[in-house]
């Protein structure tokens, strides 16, 4: 079957095959249930129900060797992991660069479910089949790309001031005490779900799975119960840009494209993957596919690595530890320059600046944009959205330290160099700059 290895050598290199993607995939979700306005809203003045079934892979391991397969390719310490435990799982390279993160649930002893974008699952797949473990490793792939049409596990988000209400009222009584990032059960009437605290919307709120079969009772329930409390659905449109307010960069450029020691993954992963058909876009285009290559100090993850036990790319992070990063910060867009770009629209010239889709501006698998500052690179800004909750417009950036100074302002460089690129979603446009203030988090007031 070909192989990742076998589309780079027939694209010509890494950078020509992921600038040739299209990129994307549409959520089978409504784009809107009222309006993504009100919906971004929900999640910080009512209540917020989001749909997760959709858009994440999911890989179960099982075996006695389950618990030393995750702690040979974490970062992370897995000093008292265990059943109805969960954790960020970072995986990095031999050279110490993100190979990807994922949230992994631990259901039982010896028996996790891993959940996210495909580059870290993969990874964790490859071992598993590949190296001297007693593991076995089964893939539900996200839905775009699943073969059985559906999904084995629904898996909802409820999150907002009013979550707690509605939590105690479907469960029918108080709700079991659910430490951070750790697991519990509770009922959405006549069914048991399995819970996640965690948020991201910086109120208290629970990620739950169940058999997908039970998806449309359970959210019915929950959406009676939450009738009162102004419960909304976010569509896809708001669920989007949820990630720019709450700080996560998903979407990252796996560093598995070259080098000697990521051969054998690169011919184990199939031709026709997401490794294969991840589309490059923004003004960020460097001549080296390594220039996209992260590191957890730039994804705000470095105190979660622990070197407390030995893994793939342990030494090449304690060295990469002693030397300069890049920080994770947030930007304020003026509005001034945003008004500029959308009046383009109406102006009878070729000069018209790339469009910006509301909520969510960013438009390929892999987006990066040029930060700068007196016309010299200082960082790359991976996701942007507007935000009704900020009513503005926002995005994440990794700075690097050295030019950090919040309250500071910065340029972004909006659009692709040359007028455009191969992609067909991407309209022929002129770049321009996006002046905005480097701020610590868009919310003061969360934690």
């Amino acid at each position: 079957m070909p192989s990742l290895e076998d589309a780079i050598a027939a694209a010509g290199g890494p950078l020509a095959l992921l600038r040739s993607g299209s990129g994307g995939f549409p959520l089978p979700i409504q784009s809107e249930f009222t309006n993504w306005r009100d919906e971004q809203e929900s999640w910080r003045t009512t209540a917020a129900l989001m749909d997760l079934s959709h858009h994440m892979s999911d890989l179960t391991v099982e075996g006695p060797d389950t618990y030393r397969l995750l702690s040979d390719l974490g970062a992370n310490s897995f000093k008292g992991f265990g059943a109805m435990k969960a954790k960020q799982f970072i995986a990095v390279g031999y050279d110490g660069y993100m190979v990807g993160d994922c949230i992994l649930f631990c259901l039982a002893e010896n028996h996790v479910r891993l959940v996210g974008r495909p580059p870290a699952l993969n990874w964790v797949q490859f071992h598993a089949e590949t190296g001297s473990y007693e593991v076995t490793a089964r893939v539900d792939p996200r839905t775009a790309n699943n073969p059985k049409g559906r999904r084995e596990l629904f898996r909802l988000q409820l999150q907002g001031p009013f979550a707690a209400e509605i939590f105690e009222r479907v469960n029918g009584g108080p709700m079991p005490d659910i430490p951070f990032f750790h697991m519990g059960r509770f009922h959405v009437g006549s069914h048991e779900v399995t819970a996640l605290n965690h948020r991201m919307s910086g109120f208290p709120g629970l990620e739950f799975f169940g058999p997908y079969e039970e998806l449309a009772d359970v959210r019915a329930t929950l959406l009676e119960a939450g009738a009162p409390h102004g419960l909304r659905q976010v569509g896809a449109r708001a669920y989007a840009s949820v990630a720019t307010e709450s700080g996560w960069i998903a979407n990252t450029v796996p560093a598995i494209y070259t080098g000697p020691k990521m051969k054998a993954f690169r011919e184990w992963l199939p031709q026709r993957g997401f490794e294969a058909n991840l589309a490059l876009a923004g003004s960020f285009v460097p001549d080296r596919v390594e220039d996209l290559y992260t590191t957890p100090w730039d994804l705000g993850y470095a105190k979660v690595i622990k070197y407390d036990h030995e893994f793939i790319g342990r030494e090449a992070l304690e060295s990469l530890a002693g030397q300069a990063h890049r920080q994770k910060v947030w930007l304020l867009w003026h509005r001034d320059d945003v008004a500029k770009i959308f009046a383009s629209m109406y102006e009878q010239s070729d000069k018209r600046f790339k469009y910006i889709d509301m909520p969510a501006a960013f438009y390929g698998g892999a987006h990066g944009d040029r930060v700068e500052k007196d016309g010299r690179l200082v960082g790359v800004s991976p996701l942007a959205s507007y935000s009704s909750n900020v009513r503005g417009w926002i995005s994440i950036a990794m700075i690097n330290e050295a030019d950090l100074e919040y309250g500071s302002e910065v340029d972004l460089v909006w659009g692709e160099p040359d007028g455009g690129s191969v992609n067909p979603l991407v309209e022929r446009h002129t770049q321009t700059i996006i002046r905005a203030t480097v701020i610590q988090r868009p919310f003061p007031q969360d934690h």
